[in-house]
């Protein structure tokens, strides 16, 4: 099956279906490896990855396939300018940055032939990083898991309002688990969805087991906001965020929030298994999802389920003579 969108031309992929760089569960080949290779678009994480493993995983993914791939890279990270220049020497198909301003490396991967896409949360960003030159965005908004918009506007809301502020190809993200969100997607404006918490609930994900069956068991109220100020994350209710959500109840200061805050890690909940105290990432789409399956097959599965739903969607009736 092909969908061809302006997101599937710019990419060069057969289906508007792009897996979140989730750090960890996707920095590793597995994940990435089975998503372009279904026809979507395979995300590398290479946020918490040493620069010996982000390049033995570039070279396991290149040779495993011919399609096309991405690495998202946070630009907040350490040690952000050497794995620029790393990424810049393996020229990937795509490159997906966030967290800081597009002028920092679009030149150097324009000019090696990466196709850059830029993660904004608000018509603001979205505005700056169109005017630097990017070739799309990825519109995040408050269901996602991991960073969303410190607003919490949804997607529904703030996918309308960057598609009438600006002239790209659009990836929507946050909400999204399956073909009845992509075909919602596509109908709000943009050419691709982006899946996080669908593709963390595959069996390439590289996470801990106890960070999986956590989110498998969530349902679509179980996920809080917390960090407020500090740059907030969306992850399950768990004793991290109970204790976040009493601080900022009670108006502790920022200092006391933060060391709160960075105590708790992503790392603990999804390389260490600690799923009580550490950051246990996930959207508000665990609810959506009851089961484990095979990357390739979740890709194929939100392609046939989009079809059938466009095909049931209403047609207009034309006027009574």
């Amino acid at each position: 099956m092909r969908i061809v969108t302006p997101v599937t031309r710019l990419l060069g992929v057969d289906l508007p279906i792009v897996q979140a760089g989730m750090s960890w569960a996707s920095s590793a080949a597995a994940l990435p490896l089975a998503v372009s290779r279904a026809g979507g678009l395979g995300v590398v994480a290479a946020g918490p990855m040493r620069l010996p493993d982000l390049a033995a995983v570039l070279d396991e993914v290149r040779h495993g396939t011919d399609r096309p791939f991405a690495v998202n890279l946070p630009l907040y990270r350490p040690g952000v300018d050497e794995v620029i220049d790393l990424l810049v020497a393996r020229r990937p198909p795509v490159l997906i940055a966030s967290q800081g301003g597009p002028r920092r490396y679009l030149s150097r991967f324009h000019d090696v032939g990466t196709v850059c896409l830029h993660v904004v949360a608000g018509v603001e960003h979205a505005l700056k990083a169109a005017e630097s030159g990017v070739d799309g965005l990825v519109v995040v908004g408050g269901e996602a898991g991991g960073h969303p918009p410190a607003s919490q506007v949804s997607t529904l809301v703030l996918l309308r309002a960057v598609a009438a502020a600006v002239d790209l190809p659009l990836v929507a993200s946050g909400g999204f688990a399956d073909g009845h969100g992509l075909a919602a997607a596509l109908a709000l404006g943009a050419g691709a969805a982006q899946f996080g918490t669908r593709f963390l609930l595959s069996e390439e994900a590289n996470v801990h087991p106890a960070y999986r069956d956590a989110v498998l068991r969530a349902g679509v109220a179980d996920t809080r906001l917390v960090g407020h100020g500090l740059g907030p994350v969306r992850t399950l209710v768990n004793e991290f965020s109970a204790r976040m959500a009493e601080l900022e109840g009670s108006g502790a200061d920022l200092e006391t929030r933060r060391a709160a805050f960075t105590k708790a890690t992503l790392r603990m909940a999804a390389h260490d298994g600690d799923v009580a105290h550490g950051k246990v990432e996930a959207g508000q789409s665990a609810g959506l999802v009851d089961r484990v399956l095979p990357a390739a097959d979740i890709v194929r599965g939100i392609a046939d389920e989009y079809a059938a739903v466009v095909a049931r969607l209403p047609h207009p009736e034309p006027p009574n003579a």
